[in-house]
């Protein structure tokens, strides 16, 4: 019996004007978006508000942020598997666009002076946090639908842009109101709902249609051929109703169509263990923790984030602290400065890593960051010095202090851009890129959480000059272990399909005792 066209070979044969169509609008919801922690969140103006306009200790907001990135951390990698059953990314990425909006201006409006409501703010940012888990697979695996493996380069770069210079006029508007409103500043986050009004708005333009959802997973080949759907249930082309599928492998003996109501998390699977292929033509979940690939690239993810987290909100405070209304737009001007050198690298991220190589930029990028903080270890020494003399920190110091987010911009710039490309590469052909990107996104949740903690308690209890040395010290252990470690990934985008044998087979033979199959085929990975 022939089955009814699948969701995926619908958006597979959509005319490449619809798609063209789709990446435009695509592009459009990135930018509005911004990054996630500076775009509609706004954690790291958060953090300043908090400090300079609510007389919160270091420590205290550490806490809170700290429980903000433990909610990330175990809310990512769930995320992460429901965007890869669920045909509804859209309303999935809608709704913590909203969610995290909304908690944004409750932290705002409810915050008290002295964190006299500390319990009140942890409940919230730990909700907050549990909702922006759903914003990074939710926006690629959408990107990964429209444009399919092949066009994960650019269009990835392309997002990463618009998110950072997104970013920067949303963090450049708050920053001037708070400058004008100085010292009542709450009023600015303001911007983060005009700003998800934008993300709403653009994304109702995609057309579910224009997604295809095994693409999104990973199941469809970087050689462009697509995998065959087997889902239980397919969306006739017409008008995207769900309509009973058959399949006569997994329908049972009878053959007879399993029909199941469509959820919006999907169907999936629950079968969570390491051997054999699912039903869904994608490889089991635990298979992932024995690609030592993807293993050793989790580590560095949560050793970058360790000690580049906490970095920025250092460097605002530097900025902001006792310096009145110039330095709470001085704090806002290092997002913006960052920001904008995060956009050329996502540029040259697009538009080299597929000529260069992954592992070369990456490298460029991780090794910015002690860079960054050796510099501003002298600096900080010569202001710290000013100001036990007596003196006042001059503005050109300020100034001096600030140009060294450029290094911000090519670190953390080139990271956002390669670590979901290097996800992508890693988890070609496997059917779980959404799970993987949340693997990868919960590393470095958990890398910055800890960090956030880590360097406000350091720079109250041992002074901002030497927190900025010992975040250096320790930005230098990714830099050496991706040298030492990494493969090249960039060629593993060419057995997307022999990659999802390998590891099934790795789980079969893990259940057998670990015996040989000669016959299945392997991927090297260069």
């Amino acid at each position: 019996m022939t089955a009814e066209p699948t969701a995926s070979a619908s958006a597979s044969a959509a005319p490449p004007v619809a798609k063209a169509a789709a990446r435009s609008f695509l592009g459009l919801v990135a930018l509005f978006l911004g990054e996630l922690r500076d775009g509609l969140t706004m954690i790291n103006m958060q953090s300043a508000f908090l400090i300079v306009s609510k007389s919160y200790s270091e420590k205290q907001a550490g806490i809170l942020f700290f429980v903000f990135g433990m909610s990330q951390f175990l809310f990512q990698t769930p995320a992460g598997y429901i965007m890869d059953y669920t045909d509804h990314k859209v309303f999935w990425l809608a709704f913590a666009s909203v969610a995290t909006t909304c908690l944004t201006l409750i932290t705002a409006t409810t915050a008290s002076e002295y964190g006299a409501n500390l319990g009140w703010m942890i409940a919230v940012k730990f909700v907050q946090g549990a909702a922006t888990a759903l914003i990074p697979p939710g926006l690629n695996s959408i990107t990964q639908g429209i444009v399919g493996a092949d066009g994960m380069t650019r269009q990835v770069a392309d997002n990463e842009m618009r998110n950072h210079f997104g970013t920067a006029i949303i963090v450049l508007t708050g920053s001037l109101i708070a400058f004008f409103r100085f010292p009542d500043i709450g009023i600015l986050f303001l911007v983060s709902p005009v700003a998800c009004a934008g993300v709403l708005f653009f994304l109702t333009k995609i057309d579910p249609k224009d997604i295809d959802h095994d693409a999104a997973r990973g199941l469809t080949s970087a050689s462009g051929g697509d995998k065959e759907a087997t889902s239980d249930y397919a969306l006739a082309e017409d008008d995207g109703t769900p309509q009973g599928g058959e399949s006569g492998e997994s329908s049972g003996a009878g053959g007879g169509a399993n029909k199941q109501a469509l959820s919006p998390i999907g169907t999936p699977s629950f079968n969570l263990s390491a051997g054999g292929e699912h039903v869904d033509g994608a490889v089991g979940p635990l298979s992932l923790l024995k690609d030592t690939t993807l293993l050793v690239f989790t580590c560095l993810v949560f050793l970058f984030h360790l000690s580049n987290g906490t970095v920025l909100p250092l460097v605002m405070q530097t900025l902001a602290i006792g310096e009145g209304s110039v330095g709470i737009l001085m704090s806002g001007l290092c997002i913006i400065v960052a920001q904008i050198f995060m956009v050329g690298s996502a540029k040259v991220c697009g538009d080299y890593s597929g000529i260069w190589g992954r592992k070369t930029l990456f490298l460029v990028g991780l090794s910015s960051v002690p860079v960054r903080c050796l510099i501003l270890y002298v600096l900080t020494g010569i202001k710290d010095a000013k100001m036990m003399d007596g003196g006042e920190t001059s503005m050109a110091l300020q100034v001096i202090i600030l140009s060294t987010q450029v290094l911000d911009g090519v670190g953390a710039g080139v990271f956002g851009t390669m670590y979901i490309l290097v996800t992508s590469d890693v988890s070609a052909g496997t059917g779980r890129f959404s799970l993987t990107l949340g693997l990868t996104t919960a590393a470095m949740s958990i890398g910055g959480t800890v960090s956030g903690y880590l360097g406000q308690a350091l720079a109250e209890d041992h002074g901002y000059q030497n927190a900025f040395g010992y975040l250096g010290v320790m930005a230098c252990a990714p830099a050496l272990g991706y040298l030492l470690f990494m493969p090249e990934t960039l060629h593993c985008r060419g057995g997307g399909d022999a990659k999802a044998t390998e590891m099934s087979a790795i789980g079969e033979d893990a259940g057998e005792g670990g015996a040989e199959n000669e016959d299945t085929p392997r991927k090297e990975i260069v």
